[in-house]
């Protein structure tokens, strides 16, 4: 489509969508800052339609009608950060990719302003279902592409063939989430490096092989 012709009133895209281009695309990336600039700097509660206007110069007639207020925006904006195109490290080893992993989730949060963003949207993920059915979403898909690191240790001959490599991603992260969003702790580089060998050490051990469920009795 024409972006001269491209409506930029039209309704946010459902997840999972095709994504449209030109004017709309460039309304809805700006929308997109203008959230996040929000949410850094004044977390969720504070976050305004108006604030996202005059940010965005996107009237606010506008961002009603498409998104229909702070959720949808803030789901949006999680929805399209999920669309890039990041992919898991490929160090050549499952040892070297969990702690690679690990340290880039340390590495996110490290610098202040940088985590402010990332943050809030936990924190509006308690307060809006739409900001929490987005951020699950989110989280869903990056764990997703996460199991390749997984798929190719097992390929590898690093991991029983039954691993389950979504948990094995989840349970490299766990500990790091948990020090950042519950107990408030700070995190770096060595407990980056734990998380990844406490991880390894349960794939080695069998801890994350799907168990098969044992035959009925008098079942061949």
């Amino acid at each position: 489509m024409n972006d001269s012709i491209e409506d930029p009133d039209a309704p946010a895209p459902a997840p999972g969508s095709r994504r449209p281009g030109g004017r709309t695309a460039r309304t809805r990336a700006a929308v997109r800052d203008a959230v996040l600039t929000g949410l850094a700097e004044h977390g969720y509660p504070a976050l305004t339609v108006e604030y996202v206007a005059e940010h965005s110069g996107v009237h606010k007639t506008t961002l009603y009608r498409r998104w229909g207020g702070v959720e949808g925006m803030v789901a949006d904006a999680l929805d399209l950060a999920g669309e890039d195109d990041w992919t898991p490290p490929d160090t050549g080893g499952l040892a070297g990719d969990l702690r690679a992993l690990a340290r880039e989730v340390v590495e996110g949060f490290e610098d202040p302003a940088g985590a402010a963003a990332p943050t809030a949207f936990v924190g509006a993920a308690f307060q809006s279902p739409r900001a929490a059915d987005a951020l699950h979403s989110f989280y869903t898909e990056r764990f997703r592409r996460c199991e390749a690191v997984v798929t190719r240790a097992v390929d590898r001959g690093e991991a029983p063939a039954a691993t389950d490599a979504g948990a094995v991603v989840r349970a490299v992260s766990a500990p790091l989430f948990l020090r950042l969003f519950v107990t408030r702790e700070p995190v770096d580089g060595e407990l980056a490096d734990q998380a990844a060998d406490a991880a390894l050490a349960a794939v080695k051990a069998g801890v994350f092989t799907r168990r098969t469920e044992a035959p009925a009795a008098g079942t061949p």
